[in-house]
């Protein structure tokens, strides 16, 4: 569904003044296309993750070999969703600079997407090894 101002009344739960470019630790969900669960599913009580939930499971533990002022905190992978936690502390020499938005891919995997907010896209320094 298109957003539409009249009938979606999302609340911003961002602090008011904070200044979301600096260093610290931030509390992300980020959830798949029309909530679709694509990750796996949960069996009595545990998340079985499947192919493109290991693949996300995967690339949340390799941030922070990408990028080593990323910190990984906790997280947990749901069907159509994953929270996390990660402990940004700025690099030396970094410049705050603006990012395209657009949507990531994996091999042809669904788009995943932000929802809430401008999705969270990390540059690094120099390019990702891997």
């Amino acid at each position: 569904m298109k957003f539409n101002p009249k009938i979606h009344h999302r609340r911003s739960i961002r602090l008011r003044g904070y200044d979301y470019s600096q260093g610290g630790a931030y509390f992300i969900t980020i959830c798949t296309k029309d909530r679709r669960h694509l990750f796996g599913r949960v069996d009595k009580g545990e998340m079985i993750l499947n192919a493109f939930g290991q693949i996300a499971h995967r690339e949340w533990e390799k941030l922070s070999d990408r990028w080593g002022h990323v910190e990984l905190g906790a997280f947990q992978i749901m069907p159509n969703h994953m929270h996390g936690i990660l402990i940004i502390h700025p690099p030396v020499g970094a410049t705050a600079r603006v990012a395209p938005t657009e949507t990531l891919r994996h091999r042809g995997s669904p788009p995943l997407r932000h929802r809430g907010s401008p999705p969270l896209i990390l540059h690094p320094t120099s390019p990702p090894q891997g």
